[in-house]
């Protein structure tokens, strides 16, 4: 997070570029580094370490990521 440009930001990237040229839609790029770590946070204090596992982890980062969209679209 010091700001440089990671690998996979680069396919990504190339990825969202490929997606606008073959689908003719427009893409948006969304940063999610630090979800995981904030979705740990509130399952944590909701359910304890009970609340720790992958699943849920992923579901809560997703739900993250669609908000903040949601929000930067207004």
């Amino acid at each position: 997070m010091d700001g440089s440009t990671q690998k996979i930001t680069i396919y990504a990237k190339k990825f969202a570029q490929e997606l606008r040229k073959k689908f003719i839609i427009p893409v948006n790029m969304q940063d999610e580094r630090l979800t995981t770590i904030e979705a740990k946070s509130i399952l944590f204090n909701v359910q304890g370490y009970r609340g720790l596992k992958k699943k849920l982890i992923n579901s809560q980062s997703a739900a993250i990521i669609l908000n903040s969209w949601m929000q930067n679209m207004n």
